[in-house]
């Protein structure tokens, strides 16, 4: 006879019954991240979240992954207009000519912070000291959308030449980045990257 557990772990109640929020939440969210290509999948995703919800690009994160290179950065620099065109046509992405437009210029200034700094993972990290933040969240409604440093680090990545980085996406950011451990304190999770 086989006993099937009925047991689950204590997890963050965002992800709600979507099975890619779910294992996007217990494998990926809040991980801290050292990997530049890394980076900038995530900086490209946020930044096409902007105004749309997150289960929307979720859902679409596979047809970003082929549209868009697979994120390399060093690709998506030298695109050109026919590569916005293409783009601008593929239904499988979210067709936002500014948003698009602003990927390719982030990706130039990716690398150009890449050459200063001899990776963007130090860059970034510089933000928080090279330590993630932990919260103690009791409630997802405590989550603050933005804090005094997503607002610097806005700033300075706009001064960079970044775009569709203002503070809300660049907290977002650190959440997905691992910067920021915002997983509730009931969370499995929580315990697990501190």
């Amino acid at each position: 006879m086989v006993i099937v557990s009925t047991t689950t772990r204590a997890s963050c109640t965002w992800p709600g019954n979507n099975s890619l929020a779910i294992t996007y939440h217990d494998t990926e969210w809040g991980v801290p991240v050292h990997d530049d290509y890394k980076h900038f999948e995530f900086l490209l995703l946020d930044g096409f979240q902007a105004g749309l919800s997150w289960n929307t690009i979720l859902n679409k994160r596979n047809n970003f992954r082929k549209a868009f290179d697979n994120f390399d950065f060093n690709i998506i620099a030298n695109y050109n207009e026919h590569k916005v065109l293409e783009l601008m046509n593929d239904v499988g992405i979210v067709r936002n000519r500014l948003k698009i437009s602003a990927t390719i210029s982030n990706a130039q200034a990716f690398i150009q912070v890449r050459e200063l700094f001899g990776t963007f993972d130090a860059y970034i990290w510089s933000f928080l000291n090279n330590k993630p933040i932990v919260n103690y969240f009791n409630e997802h409604s405590e989550i603050p959308a933005k804090t005094v440093i997503s607002d610097t680090m806005s700033k300075y990545l706009k001064k960079r030449g970044f775009r569709f980085v203002g503070s809300t996406i660049c907290y977002a950011y650190m959440q997905a980045a691992g910067m920021v451990n915002d997983h509730l304190v009931t969370c499995f999770k929580h315990s697990d990257l501190k």
